[in-house]
């Protein structure tokens, strides 16, 4: 009698295969012809716009043919990939690749400096390095940072600097056999650095079972369907935007500095394509909007306007749904590179609530109810490490503390920072950790979240805390405040408050007399207030510094440095 093998319980508990790339297939089989990605490509004789763009079948097949090809070159599943190419057509074409073939994409913000970004790659110690020229170049000019790299890839004209182009990849990869990368949800897809606005940039490791989960998000909260049109401001987000089937539009803009991008182009690409939706940062809105407002345009086939990066001014989210059709609408998604989305609150109903007016007098910024399979709680804060929930003290509603989340896009870590992973995370009952998002706000009695700042901007004075966001909205409502920013001078727990104003252009103080004066009803508007009564110092900055991802979140540490040289003890 012939023995039957018996099923491991290895075997049986082996996690199912899965991987993102596998939604850009479906997509491919669906709607083969619909366009996927739309790029511009300059100006024709006449000056009308050009585009060049890639169907969903067009776009699977050249991810199998990079994917080929970087098999050819020696990627292999795991293998750490530094991505700096544009956006493009390429650049879809190669994050996918990745992903099919299971290797980790890294992507690193390149406007955060050199500083950072050299730290950032000499960190994660990638294996290849696919990139533009100038990449290519830097890593020449900074190799220590580079020493891990062993396959070079250049996304347009190799010169010196050795390795292959994509060209290269590509007709490498024109037949042959893409092997299965047996990835599964649980397994790293991508590693994606925060922008280092409030510390060291870090990395945040991105599984496919969570890439596949924020998809489903967009789907089901942000109601992303098959066939709209995307208007790409924010690369990243687009990616989700191709797995569901939509189309991206790459606009005329430098993705890296949003804050100066030119609205005629960006209404250009909007009015061609029949953009449905974008996301971008309130500064990106705000040249958006200007230019409309200036020429008259408006944003008819515009659905769903998306602002996120930083609090929006309400003054903004007022103009954007003039602009937009009465079934539109503005969100302001909540939520960090290491958990997002977590809110999505709407400007109709934001401004339905009176949510707006609570915020004038220092309620902190309303970002909305937690979306389906999230939960947040606020407990005390705290600088140290909590190594589990239970360790926590829970606040009740109404009462500002840190906020901590979890959900099914909750990321589990950083990669090789076990000590920030420690001050970061909380274990709780169950296989998902709670994700201590460095802010503090509140939860009202209707459950609605309340933002009130960031965990490290809090000033800790003799009084207790003053929260920047609670307090830097007493000054804002003053016409010639285009922003203002709250930061401590000395050491914690005898700070003294100071409020640092930016004006708009045509606010600003003309002479010192005028200074004193706008100063002075500064000062009145601050005394009228119980939060920022003690606040009896006023600066006025000419630019704020703010981050280099969205050029939106101000830089409040340095503004603290730049103050401390200007106020006696």
């Amino acid at each position: 009698m012939t023995a039957t093998a018996i099923p491991t319980p290895t075997a049986k508990t082996d996690p199912a295969p899965f991987n993102i790339a596998e939604r850009l297939r479906e997509q491919a089989r669906l709607r083969p012809f619909a366009r996927a990605v739309v790029v511009p490509e300059g100006y024709d004789r006449r000056r009308r716009r050009c585009y060049a763009h890639w169907t969903f079948r067009q776009l699977d097949e050249a991810v199998d043919r990079y994917a080929r090809g970087l098999v050819d070159l020696g990627v292999t599943s795991g293998m750490r990939c530094l991505l700096m190419v544009k956006p493009s057509l390429e650049f879809f074409g190669l994050t996918f690749a990745l992903f099919r073939l299971g290797a980790v994409p890294v992507l690193i913000d390149p406007a955060m400096g050199r500083t950072n970004v050299l730290g950032a790659i000499a960190e994660v110690g990638p294996e290849a390095f696919i990139a533009i020229p100038r990449g290519h170049v830097a890593r020449i000019l900074f190799g220590k940072a580079f020493r891990g790299v062993k396959i070079n890839v250049t996304v347009g004209r190799k010169l010196f600097w050795g390795g292959v182009t994509l060209d290269e990849v590509e007709r490498r990869g024109a037949q042959g056999h893409l092997p299965p990368s047996h990835t599964t949800a649980a397994d790293v897809a991508a590693i994606l650095f925060t922008s280092g606005s409030t510390g060291a940039p870090k990395g945040v490791l991105y599984t496919h079972g969570i890439f596949d989960a924020q998809v489903g998000i967009f789907e089901k909260d942000f109601k992303i369907e098959p066939g709209e049109v995307d208007l790409s401001a924010f690369p990243l987000f687009s990616l989700f935007s191709v797995a569901i089937g939509a189309t991206v539009v790459v606009p005329d803009m430098d993705a890296t500095k949003p804050a100066f991008v030119d609205g005629r182009k960006i209404m250009e690409a909007i009015e061609d394509q029949g953009v449905t939706y974008a996301f971008g940062s309130p500064a990106f809105w705000f040249r958006v909007v200007a230019h409309c407002e200036t020429t008259g345009a408006t944003l008819p086939s515009v659905r769903r306007v998306l602002m996120a990066g930083a609090p929006c001014p309400v003054g903004l989210l007022e103009r954007v749904l003039r602009l937009v059709p009465e079934g539109a609408d503005a969100f302001t998604p909540y939520g960090a590179t290491e958990c997002l989305p977590i809110t999505l609150p709407s400007a109709r109903r934001l401004l339905a609530l009176g949510a707006a007016d609570k915020t004038a007098q220092g309620a902190g910024t309303y970002v909305g109810r937690p979306i389906s399979d999230t939960d947040v709680k606020i407990v005390a804060i705290d600088d140290a490490p909590i190594p589990r929930l239970a360790d926590a003290q829970e606040k009740p509603p109404n009462m500002i503390g840190e906020i901590v989340v979890r959900s099914s896009v909750t990321t589990q870590g950083y990669y090789q920072r076990p000590k920030d992973d420690a001050r970061s995370k909380m274990a709780d009952a169950g296989d998902r950790l709670w994700h201590r998002m460095g802010d503090v706000g509140y939860l009202d009695d209707s459950g609605n979240l309340w933002f009130c700042g960031r965990k490290s901007h809090r000033v800790e004075t003799p009084d207790g805390p003053m929260f920047t966001v609670c307090c830097e909205a007493i000054f804002n409502r003053h016409q010639r405040v285009y922003r203002s920013a709250l930061v401590g001078l000395g050491a914690k727990g005898v700070q003294r408050p100071v409020i640092i104003v930016e004006c708009t252009p045509e606010g600003r103080p003309k002479s010192r007399e005028d200074e004193a004066k706008l100063r002075e009803e500064l000062l009145g508007l601050g005394k009228a207030s119980s939060l920022t009564e003690r606040i009896d110092t006023v600066l006025f900055h000419p630019s704020f510094p703010v981050d280099a991802r969205h050029n939106a979140k101000i830089r409040r540490e340095v503004l603290a440095v730049w103050a401390s040289g200007r106020v006696r003890p």
